[in-house]
């Protein structure tokens, strides 16, 4: 418990990133449109907050609502324009219809991503089988962390997932980071942290006016002290 746990903020825009930084976050998920839930912002946003905060940056690559790749080359495209501009960090994940890991669109984005370090995002919620989705995702290059909550309904309902897999650490399939977020909140710190999970986003928790208004520095540094509480 002695090592300081990661805290990941979302992040719209500059003013967002300022604060989150202000407010004790280790890092920041870059995206746009909220309202589907988080897509690939413009590369002039990444360039603008690279620019202003010291902290590393994921940026989301996905193109629309849901978790299927959508148009695949559109989203290499992104992907080159986002590095090309210095992105260096990323967040994805896609699924095909049947709830399985699309490993053709994903390992079409990779080779672009140059063994990147990335986040497979929530779409793990959403997999058919999770246990062997991580099993057949554990060669992909860069892959250092899954974004959950256990369920698709959220922590409250995913929690006894989440424990579970947070003691099967380190197994096959089981190497990447627990980053816990969607519906997480400061309640649920203790038994995650007892749990040994080190990692938490917020995105919502960090906006007490509604997703309209900017990320409160003074929100975020809450949760930075109870993490750091312990």
């Amino acid at each position: 418990m002695s090592e300081r746990a990661v805290l990941e903020v979302i992040a719209l825009e500059v003013e967002d990133a300022v604060a989150a930084e202000a407010g004790g976050a280790d890092r920041l998920e870059l995206v746009t449109d909220m309202a589907a839930d988080g897509l690939t912002p413009p590369v002039e946003t990444f360039v603008g907050i690279r620019a202003a905060v010291g902290i590393s940056l994921r940026v989301m690559l996905r193109l629309t609502d849901g978790f299927e790749a959508g148009e695949v080359r559109r989203l290499v495209r992104a992907a080159r324009e986002l590095r090309a501009a210095g992105a260096d960090e990323f967040v994805l994940g896609f699924l095909d219809e049947a709830g399985e890991p699309d490993l053709p669109a994903l390992e079409a984005v990779l080779a672009e991503l140059d063994g990147c370090r990335w986040t497979f995002h929530r779409a793990i919620d959403r997999a058919a089988d999770r246990d062997a989705l991580r099993k057949r995702l554990s060669d992909l290059p860069g892959l250092d962390t899954y974004l959950t909550a256990g369920s698709a309904e959220g922590v409250d309902e995913g929690l006894p997932t989440l424990l579970a897999e947070a003691a099967r650490h380190g197994e096959p399939g089981y190497e990447p980071r627990l980053l816990v977020g969607g519906g997480l909140r400061l309640d649920h710190l203790p038994r995650l942290r007892a749990a040994g999970i080190d990692a938490f986003h917020i995105g919502g928790a960090a906006r007490p006016g509604g997703w309209e208004t900017p990320v409160s520095a003074a929100a975020v540094r809450e949760w930075r002290s109870a993490l750091d509480r312990g």
